[in-house]
């Protein structure tokens, strides 16, 4: 696109500004008060703006809009764990630094109110709340989405996405789910209020109930003409207790599926380099994918 790497400007000129960071404690405010607790957050989205509506993209079919919405992160950093503290939950807006999943909700929040050419900061909130947490609100950490195969199954309720993984060739995923409550001490704020713990074991016992399937790595590639640009691809995992370990967004180049992606390893948002079906197979801890498409 003609002004993507606006985006990567603005942020670079903001990191180098001691202007941009401010203490928590100066941050402190309701939503009522501000849009966003930090002044990058804050410009990149009036970036995200102008990109918009300069280029049209509310005249775009959504799975276009997908695209175009996740190549404007391109290049930017990947930082694991921008969700986790051990204080009050609370919905984290952070377009400087991403994980796969937080790559993955702002591009989807972005493209869905980029349907109107005069979106507001507003917005985004709601569509990033709405998304992220079990029947759109946040009350506490529990009620957010963790593992990814409960966040399909929660945005299918809401008609937001479709998981069409059985349709094109998925076969049984039988997993038992348990990582999140066999590994408290990986999560800062299951350490600080064991009460959450139960909590996640009822969503965790919700979860083993479903029927869930997946398309196995060596299948990908046979399917990959059912997979479409813009399609939510959902990365599962043989870590034992953990449904889906990695997530992206489906691309096609020279008539194959890739992957876009904020990578651990390239420590940044990427197109993959190999085809999705053969990274996997270079893997030795992925197993298959889900997919979901967007409605």
């Amino acid at each position: 696109m003609r002004r993507s790497l606006q985006i990567l400007s603005v942020l670079v000129l903001f990191l180098i500004s001691c202007q941009a960071k401010k203490s928590a404690k100066d941050n402190v405010k309701t939503k009522k008060e501000i849009s966003f607790e930090d002044s990058t957050d804050q410009a990149i989205f009036n970036s995200f703006k102008e990109i918009a509506k300069e280029n049209a993209l509310d005249s775009l079919a959504l799975d276009a809009r997908v695209i175009e919405v996740a190549k404007m992160f391109m290049q930017t950093p990947y930082v694991g764990g921008t969700l986790e503290s051990d204080g009050k939950e609370k919905l984290v807006v952070n377009f400087r630094e991403l994980d796969c999943t937080t790559y993955l909700e702002n591009v989807v929040a972005l493209s869905k109110i980029m349907q109107k050419d005069n979106f507001q900061d507003a917005d985004f909130l709601k569509e990033l709340e709405h998304l992220r947490y079990r029947n759109g609100k946040l009350s506490d950490y529990a009620s957010r989405l963790h593992y990814f195969s409960d966040w399909i199954y929660e945005n299918e309720k809401k008609g937001i996405v479709e998981n069409i993984t059985a349709r094109i060739g998925g076969v049984k995923y039988d997993k038992t789910i348990n990582f999140m409550s066999t590994h408290i001490a990986s999560y800062p704020a299951l350490k600080a209020d064991t009460s959450l713990v139960k909590q996640i074991q009822q969503t965790e016992k919700q979860i083993n109930q479903r029927n869930l399937y997946y398309i196995p790595e060596e299948k990908i590639q046979s399917i990959e003409e059912k997979i479409q640009n813009g399609d939510l691809i959902a990365i599962t995992t043989k870590i034992k207790g953990l449904d889906i370990s990695h997530v992206g967004i489906a691309i096609k180049m020279q008539n194959r599926l890739h992957l876009m992606n904020a990578s651990s390893r390239a420590h940044k948002v990427v197109i993959s380099d190999l085809p999705l079906a053969e990274m996997l197979q270079k893997s030795k801890l992925q197993s298959g994918i889900m997919v979901v498409r967007l409605r």
